[in-house]
């Protein structure tokens, strides 16, 4: 029987049909969720505020909000004058030596964390492929190990780190190394699943060992995803390590908690200065060092 025009009209409009009920359906669920969370977080909560003339009125949560981060903000900011400027910014920073030795030792944290991270992430990541996995238990345990990795919060594992080994960088180390190993396994593994599988067939048929496919096989074509991964998670762990400090696991994050318990609003803008600058230079440098390792000319 010939598949006719009119057969083709009728199918497409019930696919069409079936678009437009999936469409809605899924923004029916999306907004139905929106507005569940958003009252559960009190998004919409009306709450008091005193006036200049002390007078109460009431006002959503948000607009009677956002003076008091402006004045948050305002406080954190330095008294910059033209005519003082170099003193000025010595005052601004006046625990620089201080703060550049909390600043390397930050650094340090976030690169050796990476570099755990990715040998961990990396090897993980081939038993948790489902191509490349040698077995269905290997793959289950090796992903639901990736997934408490990094579900647990880094600052988590930096407390019990802590009072397993006392409080210093070695907690930081472990804590965002252990978390990075979830992250990157998942991110790698992932780039594993996208692979073209006859290389890894011919290293196979030449008699190679399961490690051997995935070395000569699998690990060539997903080169520069990990390169990637591996940069951009080495930018992360930087942040993070300046936060996870906050819980003695070493960097600045021991200086935010003593600016912000003491509040010392202008050392917590001269810590969130130096580490955006920080950020921002690891990101330049993992730009170029990836498009001169892949070839892709110079970046934007």
């Amino acid at each position: 029987m010939a598949y006719t025009l009119a057969d083709f009209d009728r199918d497409f409009a019930a696919h069409r049909r079936r678009q437009r009920l999936t469409f809605w359906t899924v923004a029916i669920v999306l907004a139905a969720l929106t507005w569940a969370t958003s009252e559960l977080s009190g998004l919409f909560r009306v709450t008091q505020l005193t006036l200049a003339d002390g007078s109460r009125a009431e006002a959503w949560v948000i607009a009677a909000g956002l003076p008091r981060l402006g004045e948050y903000l305002e406080k954190t900011l330095p008294v910059l004058r033209a005519d003082h400027l170099a003193q000025d910014f010595g005052a601004w920073f006046w625990r620089w030596k201080i703060w550049a030795s909390l600043l390397l030792e930050t650094v340090l944290i976030g690169f050796l964390a990476t570099v755990f991270g990715v040998v961990g992430g990396l090897l993980l990541s081939f038993p948790a492929s489902r191509n490349l996995s040698p077995a269905p238990w290997i793959l289950w345990v090796t992903r639901r190990a990736l997934e408490i990795s990094r579900t647990v919060p880094e600052l988590v594992f930096a407390l019990i780190f802590a009072f397993c080994f006392g409080v210093g960088p070695l907690a930081g180390v472990l804590a965002i190394a252990l978390h990075s190993t979830g992250a990157l396994g998942k991110l790698y593994s992932e780039a594993n699943e996208n692979i073209d599988m006859r290389p890894v067939e011919g290293v196979k048929a030449a008699g190679g060992s399961w490690a051997d496919q995935m070395r000569w096989g699998a690990l060539p074509q997903v080169i520069p995803n990990v390169l990637s991964y591996t940069l951009l998670r080495f930018e992360i762990n930087v942040r993070s390590s300046s936060i996870i400090g906050y819980v003695g696991a070493g960097g600045l994050g021991q200086e935010l908690r003593t600016a912000i318990s003491l509040q010392e609003y202008t050392d917590l803008s001269a810590l969130f200065m130096i580490i955006f600058v920080t950020v921002m230079a690891i990101d330049w440098l993992s730009e170029r060092l990836r498009h001169r390792i892949l070839g892709l000319g110079k970046p934007a």
